[in-house]
Order: C-alpha cells, then structure tokens, then sequence
C-alpha cells in the first residue's frame, strides 16, 4: 500500500511539476512573441470598431497582418488585463513592429491623423471642395449640407448663422480649431475696439481680402475702424464680389458699375456698417490686426497697383492719390504699351 501511495503522490508530483513548467514556458513564449518585432517593412491600418474587446482587436490585428499570431496576441491582452484600456478607432501601424507596440498605440488612442491645409483668404465655396479632396475623402454634397444647417452650425458654437469665415486656415490635424484663435485674439484686444466675436471675424475677413502685405493690415484695420465710427459706408470691394457671388450663385473677379449699386446686404457700398457676416477666411494677422489696430486718422486708401496701398486722412489726399495711382499710372502703362517699351 506504501508502495502504491508513493507512486500516486510522485506522480502528483511530476504533475504539477509538468504542468508548472508548460505554463513557465507558455508565458515566456506569450512574453518573447509580445516583445519581439516582426512583419514586412510597410504600413498597415486597422479599424477597432467601438466595444471592441481583446478578442476582436487581435483578430483584427492578425488580419491585417499586424501581428502573426492572433491567439498570441489574445493571450497577451488577457494577462496584461488590457482589455477595458482599449480604445476605439482607426489605427495606421508602420512595420516590422512588436505586438506590445502595436497594442501600446490601441491603448493610448494614438489614432492615424489627417492633414489638410486651409491657407488664408478663402471663401467657404473654395473650402469646402479643398476638404472634399483631401485624405479625408469626404463627400463634398454632404459638408454642404452641414455648412448650409444652422443647428449644425450652432452646435459648434459658431456666433453667426453660417460657417463662412470660421474655418480657420490652418495645417489641420484635428486637435486644433477656429475658435481657440479667436478666442486668443478676443482675449487681449484692445480696450477701444468695441466689436463682439462675429464682428470681429468679419472685419478679419475683409482685412484679409484687401491686402497681400502683411504690414498693412493692421493700418487697414484701424481705418475701416474709424469708418464704422464715423457711420461710412465701408465701400471695400471685397464684399461687393462676395455680395455678387451670393446673387448669381458663382464667383466673378471683376466688378461693374452696377454691381456697385446693386442692393445687398453684404455689399458695403450699399448699406452701412458690417456685413452680415464673414466674406473669407481669415488667418491669425487678420484677426490680430482687427483686435490690435495701428493708431491713425485714416479714412481712404488706393493701390499702388504692387500690393500695397496709399493711406489718405482727408478726401482730398484720397482724390490726389486716386489721380496718380489709378488715372496716371494706368494712362503711362497704356502709352508704355503702344510704344513698346
């Protein structure tokens, strides 16, 4: 009986002993496969749905030939109790990569990015496409169904009724927005200029459509300041086009006589004061000029047909200036012409 309890209990033994050493082993294989990077030099994009556990990632993962072993992977989502750290998303992996690595992006949310460059100055109509083509690959009838609903744009806590003017000209990543610029800008104003957050950007926006020259704004800025004090007209091209486009539903770069009587609300020579709203996008110096104003008297200003302009304090100086750079000037191109020089 001795006998056959020994034999019982060294088989126990060896048992617990077998199967302590298939475990030991099974976890440094799980550890050596986690740590160990592998895959052909590339990259790889995954999509965790919502809700996914550590099951599906590592299906998903495998899948996509992210990692080479989804049992594995499972196994390694188990032990480290990642399963409630696992974060929904689209997911971009450059390989060879290790399965802790890869895992380590899904638990951090370090989501793949997209990039999409607004520049400065431009309308909604001219947004919208540029984001339609982007990576994102967005549907362009669908962001003008959003721009053109108000509740949409509400809820993004734009102060005006329609979205022209608050996309911000940036290099987007998406972690970064219109509104924490004007925000900034509101934030430390000038005390005198006494416009609200709409009126702001669409002053901005006509600023940033009268000039290329980046001096000039906030000189540009304090002059239609002055006019709005003053109760004048603002009588900014810019907005005669943009009213334009608004009646014929395109866009046309030249304006006529009539275009200039022609009765809008966002034709300044027309009606007084501001627009209703913004006629561009406009970018940071835009907006800073218009909260950071240059201090003058200035009421009128002409181009010199270079990208800069002629500031004027007195109607007179206006029509002096209008005699030289625009009468003159174009006069001595013509003859310049006609003589071949």
């Amino acid at each position: 009986m001795k006998r056959v309890l020994g034999a019982l209990l060294l088989l126990a033994v060896l048992a617990a002993a077998g199967g302590a050493a298939f475990w030991w082993w099974r976890d440094r294989r799980i550890t050596e496969f986690a740590r160990t990077p592998a895959g052909a030099p590339g990259t790889k994009e995954v999509i965790v749905p919502p809700g996914s556990g550590p099951r599906r990632v590592a299906d998903a993962l495998a899948q996509a030939g992210v990692v080479t072993d989804a049992e594995l992977t499972y196994a390694w989502l188990r032990r480290e109790k990642l399963g409630p750290k696992l974060r929904a998303g689209e997911y971009e992996f450059t390989l060879p990569l290790s399965p802790e690595q890869a895992i380590q992006k899904v638990v951090t949310g370090q989501q793949k990015t997209y990039h999409v460059t607004i520049p400065e100055g431009l309308r909604l109509d001219e947004i919208l496409p540029l984001l339609a083509s982007s990576q994102l690959k967005l549907r362009l009838d669908r962001l003008e169904a959003l721009a053109a609903d108000q509740a949409f744009v509400r809820k993004l806590g734009v102060p005006a009724p329609r979205l022209e003017g608050f996309l911000f000209p940036d290099t987007y990543s998406f972690t970064h927005g219109y509104t924490e610029e004007l925000h900034a800008a509101e934030a430390t104003k000038d005390p005198a200029v006494h416009l609200d957050g709409l009126q702001i950007v669409t002053l901005a926006s006509i600023v940033e459509k009268e000039t290329g020259a980046p001096d000039e704004r906030p000189r540009i800025a304090c002059l239609f300041l002055n006019r709005l004090r003053l109760g004048m007209p603002l009588q900014t091209d810019p907005t005669v086009l943009y009213a334009m486009m608004m009646i014929r539903g395109k866009f046309v770069k030249n304006i006529t006589r009539q275009d200039l009587v022609t009765p809008h609300p966002y034709n300044t020579y027309t009606v007084k004061g501001l627009p209703p709203g913004p006629i561009a996008s406009p970018g940071t110096a835009a907006l800073q000029a218009v909260t950071h104003p240059a201090t003058c008297t200035d009421l009128y200003f002409v181009s010199r047909n270079d990208g800069t302009h002629v500031f004027c304090p007195t109607l007179q100086c206006h029509n002096a200036a209008v005699q030289k750079w625009q009468v003159d000037y174009w006069a001595d191109q013509r003859r310049r012409a006609r003589s071949g020089r």
